[in-house]
């Protein structure tokens, strides 16, 4: 989003919190983000957690507390700070563009009198089911009555009633996971109730989707929002690639990776043959103990396909990821494992035949830019809704339902690859690739919309004027 507004004339300063800001540089080198594009630099503000230089995730529950109670007094003194120094050459804020978690930044924005324009990063159908929390609890399913409950197949298959705009059939698995807590005050629960709640305070509300893929879902979250108008302009990776293509620009040197990526895989992927090699990556967040790590490890390696597995430092829960030499053995010649690596460019390599995926948006979206088939594993989050999405709604993925098994794994892997089931589903992937070009290709909702945005909202104090300032706030 940051280079699309930059590429329309916007001075950019894009707002990391410190510890993110660290690991960029880790994983980017400094020469790759201040001073590379002429109007795009970068700024930090401290997120209220004790100072860490760790490369790992930080505890998501206490950063949420602290970025909805610390954080507004900060962003407001370095907004201050850019409109008080007109000397260094960045011109004063006109206006912001704001994660959609990170509602503090819309009070920053009325304080100073600006307009401003919610950026809702996950999925419309996540949203939907955050925003349904309330309802839940008002029924009473939520919080769950006793701890049994969150481990209780039985209930948490149970289909809840009443559910606007969503899927039919909607069980309580399939909802954002942090409604499973037997907590009333659970941070997470209430983070998103709060966060939810206040997505119609912003001057607009633009989605990392598109209206294809998500139009059910879409028409009610406008109810939701309002006032505030709702625009689609995603999948933002294919959106960004065509109004800045690829070499045009040193906007290429700005990546948004916390993780240093490896080299090699594309070359790897140049030696095998179309739709026959695994991909599997659980994203940046997500974590799983030893045993399921081995059990990912052999179902993948009795697949008898070969593949790529991103297996980050910190994936294994409270220890490193060490597989057994009798695993390296068994798949040397036929497997990458690499810590991190540029997953839309492997996913858009013609030898990717299947994605294993934690079900993130990001990772969603990149699957169905490359037209992957996707097999799901959700841990947490709205993973559980997308997943649910993706196997009743899309037709592009199939679920790893509970706990994985080597053996049922090898047997997933196999039908996405090769059989009748899997033939449909890689039939839907490629139609859904197709929706997301022309949402946004040059003419198509995503470009059309972005523009209405900047038009109406961001430069609708400024008429006539070719830009502002931009804050991007992550």
């Amino acid at each position: 989003m940051a280079k699309l507004l930059h590429a329309r004339g916007f001075h950019v300063t894009f707002v990391n919190t410190e510890f993110n800001h660290r690991r960029l540089l880790r994983s980017r080198g400094p020469a790759a983000l201040d001073g590379v594009v002429p109007g795009f630099r970068f700024a930090a503000i401290a997120d209220g957690l004790p100072f860490s230089d760790a490369d790992a995730t930080q505890d998501v529950p206490q950063l949420c507390q602290s970025t909805m109670t610390t954080c507004l007094p900060r962003l407001l003194s370095l907004l201050a700070t850019l409109n008080d120094t007109p000397s260094s050459g960045v011109p004063p804020v006109t206006c912001l563009v704001v994660d959609g978690v990170m509602s503090f930044a819309y009070d920053a924005a009325r304080e100073i009198g600006v307009p401003c324009a919610a950026l809702w990063t996950a999925s419309a159908c996540g949203f939907l089911g955050y925003r349904h929390y309330r309802q839940l609890i008002e029924q009473g399913l939520v919080p769950f009555k006793d701890e049994s409950q969150l481990t209780d197949n039985a209930f948490l298959d149970a289909v809840v009633p009443g559910i606007r705009g969503m899927c039919d059939g909607m069980r309580l698995r399939d909802f954002p996971s942090f409604l499973r807590t037997t907590d009333r005050e659970d941070i997470m629960l209430n983070f998103f109730v709060h966060e939810g709640e206040r997505l119609s305070l912003p001057d607009a509300v633009m989605v990392n989707t598109f209206d294809e893929l998500e139009r059910k879902v879409l028409d009610e979250m406008r109810e939701f929002v309002l006032p505030a108008p709702l625009y689609t302009v995603g999948p933002l990776l294919l959106h960004a690639h065509h109004a800045v293509p690829e070499g045009s620009t040193p906007l290429d040197a700005l990546g948004t990776n916390l993780w240093k990526e490896q080299d090699g895989l594309l070359d790897w992927l140049d030696g095998h043959a179309p739709s026959t090699v695994v991909y599997a990556n659980y994203g940046s967040i997500t974590v799983m103990t030893n045993e399921q790590l081995l059990e990912f490890a052999w179902g993948l390696a009795g697949s008898g396909y070969p593949f790529i597995w991103n297996i980050r430092p910190d994936l294994v829960k409270g220890d490193a990821a060490v597989l057994p030499p009798e695993f390296l053995e068994a798949v040397r010649g036929r497997a990458m494992l690499t810590t991190w690596c540029a997953q839309e460019k492997v996913l858009a390599h013609g030898a990717v035949g299947a994605f294993l995926t934690h079900s993130g948006w990001n990772s969603t979206l990149d699957g169905i830019c490359g037209g992957v088939p996707m097999l799901s594993w959700p841990f947490f989050a709205e993973q559980q809704t997308n997943c649910r999405y993706k196997c009743t709604e899309w037709g592009n993925g199939m679920e790893i339902g509970g706990e994985v098994r080597r053996e049922a794994l090898a047997g997933m892997i196999r039908q996405l690859m090769e059989g009748d089931e899997g033939r449909g589903i890689r039939r839907r992937a490629a139609e859904w690739k197709e929706s997301a070009l022309r949402a946004t290709l040059p003419g198509g909702s995503a470009m059309a919309n972005l523009d209405t945005v900047v038009r109406d909202v961001l430069l609708a104090k400024f008429s006539g004027r070719d830009g502002g300032n931009y804050y991007a706030k992550n």
